[in-house]
Formats: structure tokens, sequence, C-alpha cells
């Protein structure tokens, strides 16, 4: 049994190049994120994929709107695959994170596995929940190719899932917006074809920040 699963993490918003973190928080695409992702739905054709799912928030949702449109799927919402809670994160800086949550911040940076946002989630919660999708999909689309519409904590998190890796790798994972990274979903031989793909947008790329 197996299930490719092209992991797309949504095209820029208006936050992301700015530094804020998001988590829960709803902004929309920016002019730049609506350019990506017109570019992103016409070089996930080829793939052929089946069905398509993504993200309630808005930035992950308008992104596979340009899917949908091009691929003539219909949207499966999967709360899942939704944005980590950042908690008292959300809507900080990074500078202003790294002043208030010194600490913290660090760990995130290098020790990630440790980190219980406050008032949000911690990686054990995301990686579970991101499991739970992958074992619903493989069920439910066996020997088919599928699209999802995520960000970056819980895409990361499901290549650590799906490679059976620890979270402590959580960051050897490159995901940058309108990016698309494929993993052929295997529980006993999974593998990672494609990661972390913006070849295709050209002068619309634009660089995530580390620390996001």
């Amino acid at each position: 049994m197996s299930v490719r699963i092209i992991y797309v993490r949504h095209a820029e918003s208006l936050w992301n190049p700015i530094g804020r973190y998001q988590g829960r928080l709803d902004p929309e695409l920016s002019e730049r994120g609506h350019r990506q992702a017109q570019l992103l739905a016409k070089v996930l054709k080829k793939y052929n994929p089946t069905a398509l799912y993504s993200s309630p928030l808005k930035r992950t949702y308008m992104t596979a709107e340009y899917i949908s449109k091009e691929l003539n799927l219909p949207i499966n919402i999967n709360t899942d695959i939704i944005e980590i809670d950042h908690g008292d994160w959300s809507g900080l800086l990074v500078d202003e994170v790294k002043e208030k949550y010194s600490e913290m911040f660090r760990d995130w940076l290098y020790e990630p596995e440790k980190v219980q946002f406050p008032n949000g989630e911690n990686l054990e919660e995301v990686r579970k929940r991101v499991k739970k999708f992958q074992d619903e999909v493989l069920e439910k689309h066996d020997g088919e190719t599928i699209v999802a519409v995520s960000h970056t904590v819980p895409i990361r998190a499901s290549l650590v899932s799906g490679l059976n890796l620890p979270l402590s790798k959580f960051w050897s994972f490159g995901c940058d917006n309108a990016s698309y990274s494929i993993l052929d979903y295997d529980k006993v031989r999974p593998i990672l074809y494609k990661l972390n793909n913006t070849y295709f947008l050209g002068d619309e790329f634009a660089p995530a920040l580390d620390a996001l």
C-alpha cells in the first residue's frame, strides 16, 4: 500500500515578508502570493493528482483555489494539516519573539522537539495529527496521488513522521512559500521523492525566513 502525497506550502501571505508569526491567525495571500499560486497550480498538473486537501486557513485555502481551478478538483478541508498553534507567539514579529522569549526562541531553532508554545501546541501534537492524516489518505487513496496544501510546521512534521525520523530532525527539510515536496508514503518503505521544489517560480521566488 502506498500513496503519493504532494505537500504544498501555501503561497506568500501578507505576513511572510515581514517575519510575523501566523500560527492560527488568518492573513490572506500577498499580491506576489497570488502570482505564486497560479504558477504552482500549473506545474502540479503534470502529476495528475486525484484529490486535493487543504488546511482551512485563508492562506492555504486561497492557494488551493488556484490548484482546484487548474486541476478541476474539489477542495477537501482537513484540520489535521492546519498550522501549529503558536500560542502567545502568534502575531509577533521574529525580533519581538527574540526579545521576549529569547531562551525558547533558541530552543525552537536548535531543539524544536522540546518547545511547548505558551497557550499553544508542541511538535509532538502536530506530528500525531499529521500522522493521522497520512494514515487516512493511505487508506482512502491507495495507489493514487493527492495534493495537501498546508503550512511549514505541519509539512516538516509530515516528512519527519512519514520517514520515521525523530522530531529533532524537524529543521532538516526546506519549506519555502509555494514550494512542493513529494512523499511516497508507505509505512514500510517511505521515500522522499522531491523536496522544496520552487524552480517554477522564477522571479516570484522569495526565500522563507529561517525561524518561521
